[in-house]
C-alpha cells in the first residue's frame, strides 16, 4: 500500500506561481510512475502531468505545456509541480497519483484509470 499526500494549494491571481507537493508513504519500491491530475468544478478528473519513477520520462497535457512542470525526488520520495503563468482555467482540485503498473508510453501515463494510489486532493483556485 502506497499513502499520498498533496499540500500548496490555495488561491493565487492570474499569473502567479504556486508549487504543489506530494509525499508518498508505505510500498513505494512498487511504483513506476508518479502523476498529478485534476478535477475543475463540475467537471471530470483530467491528466495534467506524470513523471516515470527514474525521471527519464515526462508528459504534459497539452494546455499546461511550457507553464507546468512535474519532478520527483525518489530518495525522499517527494513529487512536485511547479505551476508558473496560472490562468483561471487551472482552477481545480489537483490530485497526486501513483501506479505500479504504468510504463513509460505516454498513453500509460495519462491513462487515470490504471493509477493505483491517490491523494486526498489540493485546493488551487486562480482569480481573474
Amino acid at each position: 500500500q502506497v499513502h499520498l499526500v498533496e499540500s500548496g494549494g490555495r488561491l493565487v491571481q492570474t499569473g502567479a506561481s504556486l508549487t504543489l507537493s506530494c509525499t508518498a508513504s508505505g510500498r513505494t519500491n512498487s511504483i513506476t510512475a508518479m502523476g498529478w491530475f485534476r478535477q475543475p468544478p463540475g467537471m471530470g478528473r483530467e491528466f495534467v502531468a506524470a513523471i516515470s519513477w527514474s525521471g527519464r520520462t515526462t508528459l504534459y497535457t497539452d494546455s499546461v505545456k511550457g507553464r507546468f512542470t512535474i519532478s520527483r525526488d525518489s530518495a525522499k520520495k517527494w513529487l512536485t509541480l511547479q505551476m508558473d503563468s496560472l490562468k483561471p482555467e487551472d482552477t481545480a482540485v489537483y490530485y497526486c497519483a501513483a501506479g505500479e503498473r504504468i510504463t513509460s508510453s505516454a498513453n500509460s501515463l495519462m491513462t487515470r484509470d490504471i493509477y493505483d494510489y491517490w491523494g486526498q486532493g489540493t485546493q488551487v483556485t486562480v482569480s481573474s
